[in-house]
């Protein structure tokens, strides 16, 4: 019986070369449309689908494969004698190797101005049908989805003669992913187009495509992955250009993110420096420069092997000043070609280009064990709109500009969080603590006499007066917080007694 491979390639990577080494191993190939052509004009032999079915392509293309000559080619159980005579009765040959990948539906909708009829267009239909059929019956059948597969593919069969049965059973998982992923996107992308479709669907599919495996996780004992989702939008850390460097860790993503979200919150040049997902020292000014400069010197302990997020182009002095330090990432919007001289002289630092995003992602998703948590992202502006003086001394212009800064870096501050700034710079941070006093004393004893006429930002209300007694002593002169305790009028008679200026928000930003 004449061995059949049937290829159908939207991604025609290696396609010519693949098909003569089919034809080698004495194939007959079988194709269809612009497929078909491409092998034809490289001269390799190849057959129209529609001289095995005896049926042409029709409906512009949308069906060319969908027949039992193709599908009982492909489905047919070879070690049952039941099949093998149908086969023969219904002049069905056996299709040994399916080779297909989709419809580009992924760089269909990628696109700004794509519509919903191209979007329809570029939906595979009999495809996945064909990949789903070889995947079924791998015992019998191999299927290729992937470009990279062709030459070991082809390495097997000279050495072998054939593909091992574990062979076929990995390029069928593989090739079940391949379609999963592609329904995925499809049912993302069109639940969007939904008019006034809630955020979260009954049916949840996230489609991720692995990047690169990493060095090891949070520990060296644990294994690690980075894997993208389907079109990353501009501006995200999964698409990011690493120009420099060794390749990031799990830790350096993580930590990276952490910096780039933050340093979104800033319309004026700033600087964020982030170790451990935390921020260690934030701050702005009227060049990047000096927003460096001022996060430097905010904890210029903690900064030693962390990672910098710039919101401006990185010039060349701000990168002699950066080089003065170990740093493991540095992530900006762009960079001047004398900075990047300066930064990669450096070969152990990671240098990471990407544009500001125009927007900004809605799902913020958390694992569990045997689940996921998924809430709306917190990418509403901080402002001081709807804020209100609660004591009886008012915060002057200044302060209202160092509780607004204070509450955007609040914001992105493992709970619970407390953060001392003056003078659009951090100067205390307390991250992560089981009591707000607590992480209050942190601060606090970061900042040391840098405290004196500071501001301090809360997370989250107070529920007792200890922290304002506490931020008192330092001499800390106005306070920003939530509000909403049991106990506020507590909080804002010590506030008085202590001729400290508070302003309540309203909005409280839990980060865990």
């Amino acid at each position: 019986m004449t061995k059949l491979a049937l290829l159908s390639v939207s991604d025609k990577t290696g396609l010519v070369d693949f098909a003569k080494g089919l034809v080698e191993q004495g194939f007959t190939i079988i194709s269809t449309g612009g497929t078909k052509k491409a092998l034809a004009d490289a001269d390799v032999p190849v057959k129209s689908v529609s001289d095995i079915t005896g049926f042409p392509e029709i409906l512009d293309g949308r069906v060319k494969t969908l027949h039992p000559k193709v599908h009982g080619g492909i489905l047919a159980r070879r070690d049952l004698n039941e099949h093998l005579e149908q086969m023969q009765e219904h002049g069905i040959g056996s299709i040994e190797l399916v080779a297909v990948n989709l419809y580009p539906f992924a760089q269909t909708v990628a696109k700004p101005d794509a519509t919903l009829e191209q979007a329809i267009e570029n939906i595979d239909i009999g495809g996945p049908t064909m990949v789903r059929s070889a995947a079924k019956n791998f015992k019998h059948v191999a299927i290729v989805v992937n470009p990279g597969r062709y030459d070991d593919v082809l390495a097997e069969m000279r050495e072998k003669g054939s593909l091992s049965d574990d062979t076929r059973f990995k390029l069928a998982v593989e090739a079940f992913s391949h379609t999963a992923e592609y329904d995925a996107m499809i049912s993302g992308w069109l639940y969007k187009q939904i008019p006034d479709a809630p955020l979260f669907p009954e049916t949840l599919a996230l489609p991720y495509s692995k990047v690169q495996d990493l060095r090891y996780g949070e520990n060296p004992q644990q294994k690690a992955a980075f894997y993208r989702e389907a079109n990353a939008a501009p501006g995200t850390v999964a698409s990011a250009k690493q120009l420099h460097g060794k390749a990031m860790s799990f830790n350096n993503i993580n930590d990276l993110n952490a910096a780039w979200e933050l340093v979104q919150e800033f319309s004026e040049p700033a600087a964020v420096a982030v170790k451990h997902a935390n921020p260690c020292g934030v701050a702005v000014a009227n060049n990047v420069y000096d927003a460096y400069a001022l996060a430097f010197e905010a904890d210029p302990v903690s900064i030693f092997g962390g990672i910098v997020a710039l919101n401006r182009t990185l010039d060349a002095k701000t990168a002699e000043k950066m080089s003065e330090i170990f740093l493991e990432v540095v992530i900006a919007p762009d960079y001047d070609e004398d900075a990047l001289a300066v930064l990669t002289k450096k070969k152990d630092i990671r240098v990471l280009q990407a544009p500001l995003p125009e927007v900004r992602e809605k799902l913020d998703v958390k694992k569990v064990s045997g689940g996921i948590l998924v809430q709306e992202l917190d990418d509403e502006t901080v402002h001081s709109a709807g804020w209100g003086a609660v004591t009886n001394e008012k915060p002057s212009l200044q302060q209202i500009q160092d509780m607004i800064f204070g509450m955007k870096v609040v914001k992105h501050v493992k709970s619970n969080a407390i953060v001392l700034v003056k003078n659009g710079q951090t100067i205390g941070i307390g991250a992560g603590q089981m009591n707000r006093v607590g992480a209050a004393r942190i601060a606090i004893e970061q900042a040391g006499d840098k405290a004196k006429g500071s501001v301090l930002a809360s997370d989250a209300f107070f529920p007792f007066r200890d922290t304002v007694d506490e931020a008192a002593k330092a001499g800390v002169k106005g306070i920003v917080q939530p509000g909403g305790s049991m106990k506020d009028q507590e909080s804002t008679q010590a506030c008085d007694e202590h001729r400290i200026a508070m302003m309540m928000t309203g909005t409280r930003y839990f980060k865990h």
